[in-house]
């Protein structure tokens, strides 16, 4: 049986809503930052002159760090202190922001949104490890749904206040928010979080840490670049079945620890399998989404940022909600109904968006953007909860950083695929008959450079990344209905669920 370490908070002083509230800030800094400057991209595009590809890199770079650092980090949380780890985690969050808002070049950009990755990873898993791992039973529940809401809505808030941004300022007051958000959440997790850690948590596990970063970068590599070096080509292959390779290496190194970072193992529980590939293709959809649509609004329709960014707002207006329903909705239909549907959800709602041209009506986003809210908000909140009731406390710092192992993944890889798709599509329809050489190079790198030139060549590339667009959606609409099926297979009755997760406890 584990025991935490002493809190620096009294038991019978704990205040669970404030903690709440200053975690919740805490992850809607690190989840906005996922978002938020998708709105500039354009302007980033015109401002280094990135390509493509460097913009996917600029948006990806960060997650893809988050992502590979998650595990560790939860880790180093749960036997050093989530507490301390929020507070480390926020600072080089904050401190990486400041420096990015003197950056000048997309090289310059890229790093620093690495960094900023580092700090992110620290703080997630403790923001829900510090719920799971501190409140009891009867408030575990509702903090849990309204972290998962925070964590799907802290995205499209992200966005939105970016488009405000965007409006009086240039594209580097974005990170200016992530400043803000930081300082605000270290100030709050001195006042009013309480320190826990396991006495008996495991050491840290080096290795196995070194080969799930060097894995799933790789093969995120691999993917980003594939489009520019060609998607058969010798270093899209050696690159991406080296990724591969060390991944299963990884596994095999993992079923051989005492004290593994990651028990392969844990996937035999069948709840918590569901849980991680509802997480994973729901964000892979979600960012692949923002990453293209955004662009689509400002560049192709010719909205400004911040109508861009209200544009998304139906979203938010059924993902809240319904992410806070969720539970109820569990409780009356089992959460195999409920997750399953909101996956199906999230597949007629990119199917409908797949349809997107130059003059589509509003409407027709709009409807698109509440199916995806809702499809959204419905699967998260039970995904999360059979992630986390698969673990004991000792190791809900794991459980956690699996959860958001499971989102950053999906969201990396999701950038890095259906951007790949798209930019493979756009390049191969665009064309450039009798436009001089140096203007065709430029276009072809990126749709905001083509668009500068106006004309019959923004003309045709807007046309080319339309076409990119559906082809894009539909293979993530797809993605979404497979796994809507699998889950489905996969989750048990709810009676079932209930009676693993005491057991457990």
């Amino acid at each position: 049986m584990s025991t935490s370490s002493p809190s620096t908070t009294a038991p019978g002083t704990v205040r669970h809503g404030a903690i709440t509230a200053v975690v919740c800030i805490a992850l809607a800094a690190v989840v906005a930052a996922m978002s938020s400057l998708n709105v500039a991209l354009p302007d980033i595009a015109r401002s280094t002159h990135a390509s493509q590809t460097q913009l996917s890199w600029i948006i990806d770079a960060y997650s893809l760090v988050f992502a590979a650092l998650l595990l560790p980090a939860g880790a180093l949380g749960d036997r050093y202190g989530r507490r301390l780890a929020l507070l480390i985690g926020l600072g080089i969050f904050g401190t990486a922001s400041a420096v990015a808002m003197t950056a000048s070049g997309a090289t310059e950009l890229i790093a620093l949104r690495a960094v900023l990755g580092l700090g992110a990873a620290l703080v997630m898993p403790a923001t829900l490890s510090t719920i799971t791992g501190t409140f009891p039973p009867d408030q575990r529940v509702k903090a849990v749904s309204v972290w998962a809401g925070v964590a799907g809505g802290a995205a499209i808030i992200g966005v939105v206040c970016s488009g405000l941004l965007l409006e009086a300022f240039s594209w580097k007051s974005v990170f200016g928010l992530n400043v803000v958000l930081a300082v605000i959440a270290m100030i709050g997790t001195v006042r009013v979080v309480p320190e826990s850690a396991e006495d008996d948590a495991p050491s840290l596990d080096v290795v196995g840490a070194v080969l799930a970063v060097a894995g799933l970068v790789a093969l995120v590599f691999s993917v980003i670049e594939a489009p520019t070096e060609g998607w058969l080509s010798a270093r899209t292959l050696v690159v991406g079945g080296s990724g591969v390779v060390v991944l299963i290496a990884f596994i095999a190194f993992e079923l051989r620890q005492r004290t593994p970072m990651l028990d392969p193992r844990i996937f035999r529980h069948r709840a918590l399998s569901a849980g991680s590939i509802s997480i994973f293709v729901q964000f892979f959809a979600f960012f692949g989404f923002i990453f293209l649509v955004l662009q689509y609004l400002q560049i192709v329709r010719g909205d400004s940022a911040l109508l861009a960014a209200v544009s998304m707002l139906p979203l938010g207006v059924t993902m809240m909600p319904s992410s806070r329903l969720a539970p109820v909705f569990s409780a009356r239909f089992g959460s195999r109904q409920v997750c399953a549907l909101g996956l199906l959800l999230i597949g007629v709602a990119l199917s409908v968006l797949a349809q997107l041209g130059a003059t589509t009506p509003y409407w027709v986003l709009a409807v698109g953007l509440l199916v995806l809210g809702a499809g959204m908000g419905s699967a998260m909140t039970p995904a999360t909860s059979a992630i986390t009731s698969a673990l004991p406390t000792s190791q809900q710092g794991v459980a956690s950083a699996m959860n958001d192992l499971s989102r950053e993944v999906g969201g990396a890889l999701g950038i890095a695929v259906i951007g790949s798709i798209m930019t493979a599509v756009y390049r191969s329809h665009l064309d450039l008959t009798g436009v001089p050489t140096s203007v065709a190079a430029k276009a072809r790198d990126s749709l905001a450079l083509a668009a500068h030139f106006g004309g019959p060549v923004a003309a045709r590339a807007n046309s080319a990344f339309i076409d990119g667009i559906h082809a894009a959606l539909l293979a993530s609409a797809g993605a979404a209905v497979v796994a809507s099926l699998i889950v489905f297979a996969l989750l048990p009755r709810r009676d079932e669920t209930s009676e693993e997760s005491s057991t457990q406890s």
